[in-house]
């Protein structure tokens, strides 16, 4: 053996046992380095975490797996003429000419004379009813929809319910087919998780997830405002799909957002949407409650003129139509209604929903505070013509130009910046209506009728039947920053 070697094999013994007797060694503790210290700062000791109280996130997968199979996409083609639009739209359609429309404030020429739109719905039966919003499906020359198997089916309109914006549709292939039911809206609670699922953007079945953020909001699109607020992603595309509570049942059909409004969405309660629903299944349309009064809330000022103090609990009369139940009950002007057919009215907007849910011809008890005394009145409730007549139940015996019209509340009024000018916000444009023609649309304000003032839908009553038949009645509009004048021609 060489020299080298036999030192090779020395060393390695050496290290060998050095390993050894390292790892035969106890083991000994060390401190670590004390970590530099800024001069003035305190060290605290690090929070102890209690694991046993942490609460995982509910998992909205099992939710997800329950619905997506009834979940539909809707794809609509309707046929207009060059430049037209469909002014009697809620919320966002989601066609890329109304998007950048909504979200910067101009109007991308239409490229052709066919129009193309998508929105979402939902089976809720396996004969294949679907429901969606009206403005998904209104006006709509062919409805396709797109079930979660890749299957594209056409579908035929039902019934369509442009107050609520609410429409059903049916499958016209025959079922069965997997379907979603409606729950109890009533039974969520502020602050409950629920379940977007949608087409938003064309991106199919998308599901989203947030809470219950309020319930009960009115935000002025229409007449029986009684909206969820969700902040579950909605985006234009989800109209129409369900929103869901952690059984899988639906409690709201997505409807509005809010325009650069991240995370505020808006959906239709459930139980309102099964009232509706069943009326459109049976007849295919929806008849509502009338009583002929227009309505207006009781400032905390106007119920101290009313000797009420601070009681602002009811609504109050501005108006009552002549030879309507209410005037035939006896109510008058200035009466505060504070309960109807015996529920209390709280906020002044219960009471157009109670009324319309309310069976025609029914005998009720209206209690109203009069002279700061409660007296009991009866009425035979009438039955709320589709005419484009006003909310409150103003008619237009003269011409019927297409317009559902609302008076405006001071906060109204502060919203739309009228700079202290009286008029009467459109909430609904009637379709193929004289209104619709001239190109008003909803959320326009109008400030004069054949250049007279127009406060108040007593004053527009007045004016419009009084306007010369055979001539053409002229409207002064504000809309957004600008205001217009509109011709609307009248026949003999």
């Amino acid at each position: 053996m060489s020299k080298t070697l036999s030192t090779t094999m020395a060393v390695g013994l050496f290290i060998v046992a050095a390993i050894m007797a390292a790892l035969s060694a106890p083991a000994m503790a060390q401190d670590p380095a004390p970590a530099p210290q800024t001069p003035g700062a305190v060290q605290l000791p690090a929070p102890a975490v209690d694991t046993g109280n942490l609460v995982a996130l509910p998992s909205v997968a099992p939710v997800a797996h329950k619905a997506k199979p009834a979940v539909v996409n809707i794809f609509t083609v309707k046929f207009v003429k060059s430049g037209q639009r469909n002014s009697n739209r809620r919320g966002f359609r989601g066609t890329p000419e109304e998007f950048f429309e909504d979200f910067f404030g101009f109007q991308v020429p239409p490229r052709s004379n066919k129009q193309s739109a998508l929105g979402s719905g939902f089976i809720f039966d396996p004969q294949g009813f679907i429901i969606t919003n009206n403005h998904v499906v209104e006006d709509a020359d062919d409805i396709k929809v797109k079930l979660a198997d890749g299957r594209e089916l056409t579908a035929e309109i039902i019934g369509r319910d442009p107050k609520t914006d609410l429409a059903l549709i049916k499958l016209t292939t025959p079922g069965p087919y997997p379907y979603i039911s409606l729950g109890d809206s009533d039974r969520i609670e502020i602050g409950d998780w629920l379940v977007a699922i949608g087409n938003p953007f064309g991106l199919e079945h998308t599901v989203t997830a947030g809470i219950l953020s309020a319930r009960g909001r009115t935000i002025g699109v229409g007449p029986y405002d009684d909206f969820l607020q969700t902040d579950a992603s909605i985006n234009p595309g989800n109209s129409g799909g369900p929103l869901l509570n952690l059984r899988g049942e639906v409690v709201g059909i997505n409807t509005i957002i809010i325009a650069g409004g991240s995370g505020i969405g808006f959906a239709i309660p459930s139980n309102v949407a099964t009232k509706i629903i069943d009326q459109l299944k049976a007849n295919g349309r929806v008849e509502r409650g009338w009583i002929g009064v227009l309505i207006q809330e009781l400032t905390p000022d106007m119920a101290k003129s009313f000797g009420l103090d601070d009681n602002t609990q009811g609504s109050l009369i501005g108006n009552v139509v002549e030879g309507s139940p209410a005037e035939t009950g006896g109510l008058k002007h200035g009466d505060i209604i504070v309960e109807f057919d015996g529920k209390p009215i709280k906020a002044w907007q219960e009471l157009t929903s109670i009324v319309a849910d309310t069976p025609i011809g029914k005998v009720v008890n209206v209690v109203v505070v009069r002279d700061k005394k409660k007296v009991t009145l009866k009425l035979t409730v009438g039955k709320l013509e589709d005419d484009g007549s006003s909310l409150g139940g103003l008619s237009s015996p003269g011409f019927d130009l297409g317009l559902t019209l609302q008076e405006l509340t001071p906060e109204l009024a502060a919203r739309h910046d009228l700079g202290g000018r009286s008029g009467l916000l459109v909430q609904g444009v009637g379709n193929d209506s004289l209104a619709a023609e001239a190109g008003i649309q909803p959320q326009d304000i109008i400030l004069e009728v054949d250049r007279q003032p127009v406060p108040t839908l007593a004053e527009y009553q007045r004016i419009v039947r009084q306007h010369a038949k055979g001539t053409p009645i002229l409207l002064w509009i504000k809309r957004g920053n600008q205001t217009i004048f509109f011709s609307l021609g009248l026949n003999d």
